[in-house]
């Protein structure tokens, strides 16, 4: 089974900068022929598409809340993908999870099209 592992998060003031990390574990898991996404669900509401990098790693997507102050990043030589998040926001407080799709013809901002989820990491942005 694929694992994808989530570390980084924490609590943070407003105005800071945390960097999530996502490992995928699996000799066996082609990290990189699978695009690669971070969505996040804070409390009471649904789970929203935060960032997408594309397995080759030149294209990305980010959902407009976030635009300017997160950046997606993956190294396939070690099987992670990144997100730097700068500028926290009260309103950026979530649990923060990766995932991984295979077929780049799935919408990348739609949490169905994901194949693989990873447990979690909670941001809390917070005076």
């Amino acid at each position: 089974q694929v694992q994808l592992v989530e570390s980084g998060g924490g609590l943070v003031q407003p105005g800071a900068s945390l960097r999530l990390s996502c490992a995928a574990s699996r000799f066996t898991f082609r990290f990189s022929q699978y695009n690669m996404g971070w969505f996040r669900q804070a409390p009471g509401k649904e789970r929203e598409f935060v960032a997408t990098i594309l397995k080759e790693g030149v294209w990305t997507y980010y959902a407009d809340s976030v635009k300017g102050r997160f950046t997606i990043s993956r190294d396939n030589a070690k099987s992670t993908v990144y997100l730097q998040m700068n500028s926290l926001k009260p309103e950026d407080t979530a649990n923060y999870y990766c995932a991984a799709y295979y077929n780049s013809d799935r919408a990348y901002d739609i949490g169905t099209s994901y194949d693989y989820w990873g447990q979690g990491t909670q941001v809390t942005v917070s005076s």
